[in-house]
């Protein structure tokens, strides 16, 4: 993987930043900040996914791959936290200086697999709930349930797959929004839709994906987030996972294209299944 040649990335992408929108009548607003993380707006609480706010997704914040594009709403710009959704430990989504400002500022809960809990509270986030596979928290403000992923985990050589890895599955309302995390494509997500029901809105990985030969295992790549998304049934994704960090060596702006070819070979509107600009929000309309 490391002589692989890589695409070369631009340094640096403006993106203008953004204040998030009210909620207003919506059952929920999804504004997309980067790579994985969303802010998830809804009546019972304010949902942040996979946080990352520093410059680098690394050690210390001072080694590894260092951000192209800044966050795209401001931290200072955020609504307040009550639930952060934390997929897995490692560094591109999960951010120890960004849970210390969401510890100092809003005191949220932290639901996340099995193995994560001493690394989450060592930011001093007091309130943490690990799940395994399918097992529903008992103490967030609103249904979420941790769902598969095929992936592993790591922070350092010595420890490597000792904490679980997963999606989530949150119900807003009546709408259900799936938040795959990291994972490869596997037959799970047939699973997820027939034991946790029709999905309105999924975030499926697209970047992250090349060479084949070795991230297979790990990440999907556009042909198969599309593949995941009609499995889902899904009545609307949204892709993730790419345009922030070059963690591989395809070009920043691949999967975009790549998605846009995958939907068209499977008679998928682009509608149905698209990217949001960095900053960009959705509403989900009551129901």
């Amino acid at each position: 993987m490391l002589v692989e040649r890589r695409t070369p990335w631009p340094a640096h992408v403006d993106v203008p930043p953004q204040r998030p929108p009210s909620l207003d009548a919506a059952s929920a607003v999804v504004t997309f900040i980067g790579h994985a993380t969303f802010l998830v707006q809804t009546a019972a609480a304010n949902i942040l996914t996979d946080p990352v706010y520093s410059e680098r997704a690394g050690p210390w914040n001072a080694i590894g791959p260092r951000r192209v594009r800044q966050p795209a709403v401001r931290f200072d710009d955020l609504p307040p936290i009550s639930v952060v959704l934390l997929s897995h430990n490692h560094y591109d989504h999960c951010d120890l200086p960004t849970l210390r400002r969401l510890a100092q500022r809003f005191d949220p809960i932290v639901v996340t697999p099995l193995g994560n809990g001493t690394l989450v509270r060592s930011t001093g986030i007091r309130r943490v709930e690990e799940l395994d596979w399918w097992q529903s928290a008992a103490t967030s403000p609103l249904p979420v349930a941790l769902t598969p992923a095929q992936h592993f985990s790591a922070r350092s050589p010595f420890d490597r797959n000792l904490a679980l890895w997963g999606g989530f599955l949150c119900q807003a309302d009546r709408l259900r929004i799936y938040f795959a995390g990291d994972t490869a494509y596997a037959p799970f997500f047939t699973d997820v839709r027939q034991r946790l029901g029709p999905i309105d809105l999924a975030f499926l990985p697209i970047g992250a994906y090349e060479p084949r030969w070795f991230m297979q295992a790990v990440h999907m790549n556009p042909a198969e987030a599309v593949q995941a998304h009609l499995d889902l049934l899904a009545a609307e994704s949204v892709g993730m996972h790419f345009g922030t960090f070059q963690l591989t060596t395809e070009g920043i702006d691949e999967p975009l294209r790549a998605l846009e070819e995958a939907c068209r070979a499977r008679g998928i509107p682009l509608t149905r299944f698209r990217t949001l600009p960095f900053g960009a929000s959705l509403r989900l309309p009551a129901t």
